[in-house]
């Protein structure tokens, strides 16, 4: 009798541990229920680490775990699943890239590949590496001598060569190597488009008055037309250390070991517009930022270069239709004060700043809304701003079944 129960439980065993056996082997697989619930799973999570960038872990497992069901099952070689959901297959493809090992900066290269192809787009100018410079942009209470040295610099350049610079309080994003500090000296130095060399917006962050622990970043961001009404945009950050013996060396972030950030999730438009915090310019530097913004908008639609296909990432914010919002907010809401704000897309679509749609930084986002410089133009209300910026955000992130939002729509394919 025991040999018999002995027997019978071996093979219930054998029987359970069989993957032929088991209720979820035999349950057929359901791409379209899959791919419903993965689709609201990752859209919750993309709305947690918007708000939040401690929820990034889950988000990583959610995003993870679709790729993951995609390559086992092989679904990118399923012809029917691949054209019926071509928009969720590329974009877990593009937004996964930072996921690889060294692929911090989000581009479809390695990290060190992309800074080694790319060193001669975003190279500090020698201009910017002497010591007295150096030692005179680390800290405010020094930085007149610097700019000192800026328009020595500049007396020697053509009027169409000049420098523009001016320092100021950043609103919202505090530097790399220090969230608590703001102060920054930009210096946007000139380019040539027939020889292809950039226009490099070189920005230093400032150590604040009296501060012992010295910031150290200095980022580059370049620019260069391309022609076309495009403009391809290339990033680096660096580090200063600054030793006992009074010199000053710069290298790579990344080279130094600190690790990067994805670069898109911030840099939607390529390079930022600079808006400073209040009475944080001096009145005769004023017409230097009027200046770069105008530069700015100058160059065109932005890309990354072969690095990033940006179109991978769908729609942006403001970008549903009118009935959709209605459907939304309510009958009336498109004719109300936010409702008419609700219109990022004027300027930001591919053919203009490109698209404002996930990763996005919620610092951002939020200050350019909140902080009354967004949407170009309009004339709200506190008040009015707080409603544009929640709802454009809900708008975005829904997962309504009856109506989606436009991340969710847009992943369904249901926007073609």
């Amino acid at each position: 009798m025991r040999y018999r129960l002995s027997t019978i439980l071996l093979c219930l065993i054998l029987v359970a541990e069989s993957p032929h056996a088991s209720p979820l082997a035999r349950s057929k697989f359901d791409p379209d229920s899959w791919v419903r619930a993965k689709v609201d799973a990752l859209v919750g999570a993309a709305r947690a680490f918007f708000d939040d960038d401690d929820s990034q872990p889950a988000y990583n497992r959610v995003l993870d775990s679709i790729a993951r069901t995609i390559r086992r099952r092989k679904l990118t070689e399923d012809e029917g699943f691949a054209n019926r959901y071509r928009e969720l297959v590329e974009y877990i493809q593009a937004a996964s890239l930072d996921q690889l090992p060294d692929h911090e900066l989000g581009f479809t290269v390695p990290d060190k590949q992309y800074f080694r192809e790319t060193s001669r787009f975003v190279q500090v100018p020698d201009f910017l590496m002497t010591r007295s410079f150096l030692r005179s942009v680390g800290r405010y209470e020094t930085l007149d001598r610097a700019k000192a040295f800026l328009r020595k610099i500049n007396s020697t350049r053509a009027p169409t060569d000049q420098l523009i610079f001016f320092s100021y309080t950043s609103r919202h994003l505090g530097t790399p190597d220090n969230d608590d500090s703001y102060r920054r000296l930009l210096i946007v130095v000139p380019g040539n488009t027939g020889a292809r060399v950039p226009e490099k917006w070189v920005q230093f962050g400032v150590t604040d008055p009296g501060t012992r622990v010295r910031t150290r970043n200095l980022s580059v961001v370049s620019a260069i037309p391309n022609g076309d009404g495009t403009f391809n945009t290339y990033f680096k950050d660096y580090f200063r250390t600054y030793r006992r013996d009074g010199s000053i060396s710069i290298k790579g972030r990344w080279e130094l070991g600190y690790g990067d950030d994805n670069c898109a999730r911030c840099h939607k438009s390529g390079v930022l517009p600079i808006f400073p915090e209040e009475d944080s310019v001096s009145p005769s530097e004023l017409p230097a930022v009027e200046a770069v913004n105008r530069r700015f908008l100058t160059y065109g639609s932005p890309r990354f270069d072969k690095y990033l296909d940006e179109s991978k990432f769908g729609p942006g914010l403001s970008s549903a239709k009118l009935e959709e919002r209605g459907k939304r907010f309510g009958d009336g809401f498109n004719e109300t004060v936010v409702g008419r704000a609700m219109s990022c897309t004027t300027c930001h679509r591919p053919e203009r700043l490109g698209y404002l749609n996930w990763p996005m930084d919620q610092t951002v986002i939020s200050s350019y809304i909140n902080g009354g410089h967004m949407p170009l133009g309009s004339d709200l209300k506190e008040s009015e701003r707080e409603e544009l910026y929640e709802k454009l955000i809900e708008e975005y992130f829904a997962t309504d079944d009856t109506n989606p939002g436009i991340l969710k729509a847009w992943l369904l394919g249901m926007r073609r």
